[in-house]
Parts: C-alpha cells; structure tokens; sequence
C-alpha cells in the first residue's frame, strides 16, 4: 500500500506553539523533508524526535521529488516541513504536493503556526477578503512595477520583506501607494522581540529609519487595500475636509482639517486624493 505524505506546520518562533498532532505525526513518519537539516535538527532534538531527515529545498527540488515519490509509493509516510510556519507559503514543497496528487498519493495537511495569518489577525486592517503576495522583488524599478500594478488592489494586502530592504521598501510604497496607506508591521512574530505596529506608511517609514532594531529580524507588512482608508473615516470628518477642499489646496485642506477633527493628516490625505480622483 501507498503511504501518506504529511503537511506539517511548525512554530514561527516560540516552541510552544506546536500541536501534539504535529509532533505525533513527526515522531511516526519513516522520513521528515526538511529545507535545512541543521536548523530543524535542532527543533526535533527540543522534542526528542529522532526521525530520519532528508534536505528538500529550491535548489534540489527536482531531483527529490522522484525520490520522495518513489518512497512514498513503496509504502513509507514522509513529513515534509520548512524552517518555520506553514510549509509552501513563499517555501518549496508546491512541486511535490502537486505530483503527488497526480499519482493519487493521499495528502494530510497538519496545520499550526503561520506567519501570513498571524500578522493579519493582529493588523487591525480588514481581514474578510486578502491577498498574499510573498516578497517584494530586490530590485527598486521591479518593486515599484509591482507596487504600481496593485495601487488599485481593493482587497488587504501582506507581503513578507527581508531587513536589509525594509526602508527601501517603505520608501518605494510612499511613492507608489501614498504616505497616508494604512499599514501593519509585523516583526519577529511570537519571538521576543515581537514588533506590531499599525499606522501608516509615512509614519512606519520614519519610525523604521530611525530605528536599527526595526531593521532586524523576519518582517511582514500587512497594507490596507485602496479606498479602505476613507471608508474608515468618520462621514462627518470626510464632509469636513470636503468643504476645505473646495477652498483650499490640497495639502493645507488636510493640515486645518487634521486640527479640527484630531484625525491624523496622512490619514486624511490619501482620502483627499480619493476625492480628487473621483471628481476629475
């Protein structure tokens, strides 16, 4: 009989967030698929598993996915795991379920931590429609591409970023997405030095400049989609700033009515350009 290859979730930072089931199935399995055998070596020895591993990762996917294949067919259960979270989100794995699936091989998915939904719970942004799109390109001219691409992206958007490129890539979404964009930074989820900031754009980019700490460590950034920000402002204050607008230009329209209402002016600012857009 055909075994069973098994989608294990493991803690994005504190050990303690991994399920009996996980570590169950961990224990049971012939083999464990692992990206890195030196880092989940050290999370199966904090458990007392000793589970033969195998390295699975980009840069040998293809020529393992046979092997793997070959051993679940023959009978064997194999685990497959990442460094950390849920396997497949922005980590390898895809090709392997895929096929897996073609030649009938039952998959079981063991769910636990994941950092996409854990920032998003925590983000204070709207939560019922999302889109996940991973990591940002390196390059400044292909990330403002992307960013350009998804201006009008209604629904909220999360992105992983590596440190290095944080302030770069904050710089990038002010010019792309508007200073005022509401946005979540979530850093180093679960670990201690956990970070969750919601404000937006401007604000985190001036914060994270100031800041080597908030360069350091796993990053997601959870951003509001467009037109979220005047939706989430009063009626009243909009009518207010309304009226400013028709007098006054853009920016001292926001400054008078940022002091008036105490809503925070980039706030106010990207509704303000809402407004425009939608009378021109």
């Amino acid at each position: 009989m055909s075994g069973k290859l098994f989608i294990v979730a493991t803690p994005i930072g504190n050990l303690g967030d991994i399920s009996e089931r996980a570590l169950s199935v961990l224990r049971e399995v012939d083999l464990i698929a692992v990206e890195d055998t030196r880092h989940s070596r050290t999370l199966l020895q904090q458990f007392g598993i000793s589970t033969p591993m195998l390295a699975y990762h980009d840069f040998n996917e293809g020529q393992q996915v046979a092997k793997l294949l070959e051993r679940i067919t023959s009978g064997e259960d194999i685990a497959l795991i990442s460094d950390a979270g849920t396997p497949l989100v922005s980590d390898p794995g895809y090709q392997l379920v895929r096929q897996a699936h073609i030649r009938g091989i039952k998959v079981v998915p063991v769910p636990g931590a994941s950092a996409v939904i854990a920032a998003l719970c925590s983000a204070g942004l709207a939560s019922d429609r999302f889109t996940f799109e991973g990591f940002l390109p390196a390059r400044s001219a292909a990330r403002k591409a992307t960013l350009q691409a998804l201006q009008k992206e209604s629904r909220t958007m999360i992105f992983y970023e590596a440190p290095h490129r944080i302030v770069e890539c904050l710089v990038d979404m002010l010019e792309c997405l508007g200073g005022g964009r509401e946005i979540t930074m979530a850093r180093e989820l679960t670990k201690t030095f956990e970070t969750i900031k919601h404000t937006t754009v401007a604000e985190l980019l001036e914060m994270v400049r100031n800041d080597a700490n908030q360069q350091k460590g796993e990053i997601v950034l959870v951003v509001a989609g467009s037109r979220a920000e005047a939706q989430l402002i009063d009626p009243q204050v909009l009518h207010t700033l309304k009226v400013l607008l028709a007098d006054l230009p853009l920016k001292h329209a926001c400054a008078l009515a940022a002091q008036i209402t105490g809503i925070k002016k980039n706030f106010l600012y990207e509704a303000a350009l809402q407004m425009k857009q939608k009378k021109d």
